[in-house]
């Protein structure tokens, strides 16, 4: 029986995933932590364990990982690429020594570890459509650079200690449950809530500028499955590219229009968020994960944004 803590359980991807995860193996197999208490997460506290950790701690998650006598840590707690930027020494502190701390006591303990990267891993000279599993990355973005050195770091602690680490490269992540936390590709979430809103967005993305998106229920799926695959067919363990669709703002807010035909887009470009977008790949391919475990996508744009309206129209209350 899996005994699972998740860190950063409180994000965009924990709050959504931790639930899953509950339903999956049980209440109270199910061990979420965060650095503090957010609101809007009572449903997530109240239906199991929920403990403050501050993952640059390592002590502190090891007397937790000993109190619940947990055999699986999926470590979300990271800070994104736009915050980073703005703070690169707290985003070093948070996704390098807290993945450290982690893996360190995975090594102890004898607990796996799912820990996710993401496009961000690559940079200006990777090639941008239809990126390999194995290629060039040189990122530019302390995000980036903390993602490459944590793909690299988990390979270690697997051939050099044994220990299950596992992850995928994620693209950007679409959720009408959660609100992501400073992010590139956020504007392909709040484009939906404004569409419904006011029926206009202004994006801080460049018109034309492809990036490659997941919804949300692929990205826990994608989770899961690799967690529970068969380990002798991983080769590539902790950097699989997975991927579900690629559009730029036009091709997003084309969707929309088929259910909100007055939806209007115009631009006001963030220079820091644009420079990022365009040193990430156009698509990826995710061929390997396809191989080696099975990863197949359930959403296309289309149906994920008739989705997304769907949910966050009740939601909001419209």
């Amino acid at each position: 029986m899996r005994k699972i803590l998740v860190t950063g359980a409180l994000g965009q991807i924990g709050s959504e995933l931790t639930m899953l995860l509950r339903k999956e193996y049980g209440n109270d197999n199910v061990i979420a932590s965060s650095r503090r208490y957010k609101e809007g997460h009572d449903k997530l506290m109240e239906s199991g364990v929920f403990e403050i950790l501050d993952v640059t701690d390592g002590k502190q998650i090891s007397e937790i990982v000993r109190k619940h006598k947990i055999n699986t840590i999926i470590h979300l707690a990271a800070v994104l690429s736009a915050v980073g930027e703005a703070n690169p020494q707290q985003a070093w502190n948070i996704n390098m020594n807290g993945l450290y701390n982690v893996l360190e006591v995975a090594r102890e303990e004898g607990c796996s570890v799912f820990t996710p990267s993401s496009i961000a891993a690559f940079g200006d000279s990777t090639p941008k459509d239809k990126t390999p599993q194995d290629t060039i990355q040189r990122p530019n973005t302390i995000y980036g650079v903390t993602k490459v050195a944590g793909e690299l770091l988990c390979d270690y602690y697997f051939h050099k200690y044994g220990v299950d680490t596992r992850g995928v490269r994620f693209p950007g992540l679409i959720s009408y449950e959660t609100l992501p936390g400073g992010g590139t590709t956020d504007y392909a979430v709040h484009i939906y809530y404004e569409a419904l809103k006011s029926k206009r967005y202004t994006c801080f993305i460049a018109k034309g500028t492809k990036m490659d998106m997941m919804y949300m229920p692929d990205a826990l799926k994608a989770i899961v499955q690799l967690m529970e695959a068969d380990p002798a067919k991983l080769k590539h363990r902790n950097a699989f590219n997975v991927t579900a669709m690629s559009f730029d703002p036009e091709e997003i807010a084309a969707s929309i229009r088929k259910y909100i035909p007055e939806f209007e887009l115009d631009y006001d470009v963030d220079p820091v968020r644009q420079a990022i977008a365009e040193s990430w790949p156009n698509s990826l391919d995710d061929s390997a994960a396809r191989e080696e475990w099975g990863w197949s996508p359930d959403y296309d744009l289309d149906s994920m944004t008739k989705d997304m309206l769907e949910k966050l129209k009740v939601k909001l209350g419209l």
